[in-house]
């Protein structure tokens, strides 16, 4: 019988090694910097890359970092029911105009779907739960502010009784977004939703993978969490 074939490396065709690649778009993603940061930072490392190499391999590489970070965490965590998600929606600029980035964060303070719509009707909140429960299952309670969209579109997914609303309940979500608008600001705005989605996507991954709970265990525990967060980082794509 046939071995399966070896699926080819998404790194065969770049002179530099993968682990620069990662190292790249870790930095870009991970840290509120701009390309030309990471261009000045890498030349100061030793390695003289141009920003728009930078720029090329968050593009080429980051979705698939992302999905393979995704993955493996849908996998562990699929069977667990005892979930808490929090809903929320922030408003972004683009070229002018506001859209909505939708987003779904569990009781951990992680980021587990996102999605980005020019409304924030009914329909748009009914898209963004179907893709998040198709991705992760159900959760036990759903938190939402007050936006009428929310129930509207439980109603008719059959899951309104699992809804819970407060004054303070939501501040998981709310806390969330603040990492996502320091990266706004370092990215100078979007220009187009196809590139807003993405980069919403590929940030939340990657915060997810690196997210070590600081301010909740001790410095050992910390530094345990984040040296393995690294070494599984390395394996990516491999």
């Amino acid at each position: 019988m046939p071995r399966p074939k070896k699926p080819a490396s998404p790194f065969r065709y770049f002179h530099s090694s993968p682990e620069v690649i990662r190292m790249v778009v870790m930095l870009y993603v991970r840290y509120p910097l701009s390309l030309r940061n990471v261009e000045d930072l890498l030349f100061e490392r030793g390695y003289d890359l141009c920003h728009e190499t930078v720029r090329l391999w968050w593009n080429r590489f980051g979705p698939m970092f992302a999905a393979d970070i995704r993955r493996q965490r849908v996998s562990r965590m699929r069977g667990f029911r005892q979930w808490r998600w929090h809903l929320d929606e922030m408003y972004v600029k683009l070229n002018g105009e506001m859209v909505y980035l939708w987003r779904a964060v569990d009781h951990e303070g992680e980021v587990l779907e996102s999605y980005v719509t020019e409304k924030r009707d009914k329909s748009a909140a009914l898209t963004f739960m179907k893709k998040a429960l198709k991705r992760y299952g159900k959760a036990e309670t759903i938190v939402t502010d007050g936006l009428k969209s929310y129930p509207a579109a439980m109603k008719e997914l059959g899951n309104e009784d699992r809804r819970e609303m407060g004054r303070w309940l939501n501040n998981r979500a709310e806390n969330s977004h603040l990492r996502f608008r320091r990266r706004e600001q370092a990215m100078q705005r979007f220009r187009r939703m196809k590139s807003l989605q993405k980069f919403a996507s590929v940030h939340a991954s990657i915060h997810n993978h690196f997210n070590a709970e600081r301010h909740l265990v001790d410095r050992q525990t910390y530094k345990n969490r984040r040296s393995a967060a690294l070494a599984e980082w390395q394996t990516l794509m491999v």
